[in-house]
Parts: C-alpha cells; structure tokens; sequence
C-alpha cells in the first residue's frame, strides 16, 4: 500500500532533530528513537551507495593498521632485518628493507596512527570552526557579519604554506593533534565564507521564519533548520580538509620543516629519495611506491565517503527513501529490515 497523504508522509519522514510530544515516554523509548532516527535509517540510506561501502572499507583498514596493526607490528629501527632487501623476498620483511636494515613495511604501518591523529584534529578544526563562523555570520547578520566576514578575509589573505612553515619552526610541534591544528590554521576560512553564503539563503526559507515567529532561539534554528542543510557541503569539505592535511602533513615532513622523531610517509619518501636514490636507478623505487600508495588510497577513501553520506543529508533522498520505506511496511510488516536494500 501506497501512502497518498502528504501529512502522513512528512510525519513519517525522518530527520536529525527531536520530536515534541505530549506523551509521556521512557528513557527506553528515547534511546529507540534516538538510535532508530541518528543510526540506523542514515546509516541504511548511506550503506545503500556503492561509494560509502568502498570508502568505509577502506578507511576501516586504515583504523586498523593505526590500531590493532600498529600494536601487533613491529616498529621500524636499524638493523631489524637484512639490509637492502627486496620487496616479497621473506616474510620477515614483505615490503623490503632499506639500506639500514629496517622494514619498509612497519615504516608504512607505524606512521598510519599519527597521519590518523592529524586527520581528525585538522579536519575538525578547520570544518568545526567555518560553520561556527559560517552560521552565526550568515543568520545575524548585521555587525556581527561584518566583524565575522572581516576577520576571515583578512586570515584568508595570510598565504598559508609560508605561514604554516613559520609557525612550525617557532612552535617545532611534536604531537600529532598539534601538527593537524597547525596545519589547517586559515584553512578553514574560505569555507566560512562558502557557508555563509549558503546560509543567507537558507535563512530566507518559509520553515526558518517560521520557526523565528515562534521564538524557537537562534543555536536551535541554526542546529535544527540551518546546519543539516549544509551538512553534504560541510561533509565533502571536511573530507577535502582531511586530505590537504595529508598532502601538506607529507609535503612538510618531506622538506624537513616538521620534526623528524615520529613516523610519517613523508620522511619515508624523503629517505627513498635522498638516502637510497629512489630516482636514479639504484632498484629502491619499492621505498617511494609503499608510502605513495599509502597517501594514495587514504585520500581516495576519504573522497569516495564523503561522497556517499551526501545522501544521508540529502533532504530529497530522505523524503524518498522514508517513503519507500513506508510503503514497503505496510505491504510487508514482516520483513521491515530489508526495506532499504
């Protein structure tokens, strides 16, 4: 049976805020819900695209080698195995040795946990602090836009790399959380600037004023009306976040501005190129090919997954998934599970 009423239909449609209603229910129940509209319909909707499932793996893999990975592995040190070895010689070491004697595989796996660290601590930053900034200016508007508008163009006309690099050598930060902050340090504030666009538009929709003539405060319209809206864009730029910390984390290390006492592809591929002689000849280019293809498939994961969970957010393809659900319940309440797939 096919719904045909359309207040039935949004009623049934689900979303990322929180019903009221004037019945008394349990912590039980909240929970239910909260898992049942938080968890299991968005992560059906985004399983149902080819490119989360691929993305998921593959930066699942990448959890694990940071993890479980790097505590059952070896860590990398001079002389650990035969110097100068081959890729898929022994199973000692895999992915060969270089000249030093240390395994090119436990150098690849024991960087993952920092890059991981990075990652997360740059990319929330840098999306974390553009929607705050976003939001509020796009919404107030006023003097509160001109004073935020001010501050992020005048951080976006400080060249990054140069700064980032100065900041580096005065700082000389060696934790990984510090690292991926530092990196995305005026980052963030091209995407203020996207978000806000996007917002003074959202704020002129009949829904947002409405909820402003019923006096719903400002964090609830922005949390509940503004910010789910701009979530796929938010969501695409946190991954594009993620990767230039990856690029920029692996370009510094590379250069030796970042310091050298942990593990990173960057110092992989700098000791391939200027210690082993990746480049000339000297049959080490194994030593470039293992941290590249590393960088490589972390960035495609990160690009495949963001992809995906637009249509978590996607407003149309809630409404329509929501609705087949629907009405493929009420055809066959029996089997509610296999709506989605």
């Amino acid at each position: 049976m096919k719904h045909t009423d359309a207040d039935s239909g949004s009623e049934q449609e689900f979303s990322f805020g929180t019903a009221q209603s004037d019945v008394d229910v349990t912590t039980a129940d909240r929970l239910r819900d909260f898992y049942r509209e938080f968890i299991y319909k968005p992560g059906l909707v985004a399983w149902e695209d080819r490119r989360t499932r691929i993305g998921s793996v593959i930066l699942a893999v990448y959890v694990f080698i940071g993890t479980v990975g790097a505590w059952l592995y070896r860590a990398p040190s001079t002389n650990q195995s035969a110097r100068g070895l081959r890729p898929f010689v022994t199973v000692e070491a895999p992915l060969g040795t270089t000249r030093s004697g240390e395994d090119v595989l436990a150098m690849a796996i024991h960087a993952t946990p920092e890059m991981l660290v990075m990652i997360l601590s740059g990319g929330i930053f840098a999306t974390g602090l553009a929607v705050l900034i976003g939001t509020v200016a796009g919404y107030k508007g006023g003097t509160t836009d001109r004073v935020l508008t001010t501050f992020s163009d005048v951080t976006m006309s400080i060249p990054g790399l140069p700064l980032i690099m100065v900041l580096a050598v005065v700082i000389s930060p060696e934790r990984a959380v510090v690292i991926g902050i530092l990196i995305t340090i005026n980052y963030w504030a091209g995407l203020a600037r996207s978000i806000r666009s996007q917002v003074l538009t959202i704020r002129e929709h009949a829904y947002v004023e409405a909820s402003r003539t019923m006096g719903v405060s400002t964090p609830r319209i922005l949390l509940k009306d503004v910010i789910p809206n701009i979530m796929p864009y938010v969501l695409v730029n946190f991954a594009n976040a993620a990767r230039y910390v990856v690029f920029a984390s692996v370009g510094l290390y590379y250069l030796g501005i970042l310091p050298t006492s942990v593990d990173n592809w960057g110092i992989q591929l700098n000791n391939a190129y200027s210690q082993e002689g990746a480049l000339s000849g000297g049959d080490t280019m194994y030593q470039l090919v293992v941290p590249m293809l590393a960088i490589m498939f972390l960035a495609l994961g990160l690009i495949l997954l963001a992809q995906g969970m637009d249509r978590v957010f996607n407003p149309r393809v809630r409404t329509r998934l929501a609705g087949e659900s629907e009405s493929t319940t009420d055809d066959d309440t029996a089997a509610p599970t296999e709506v989605m797939t």
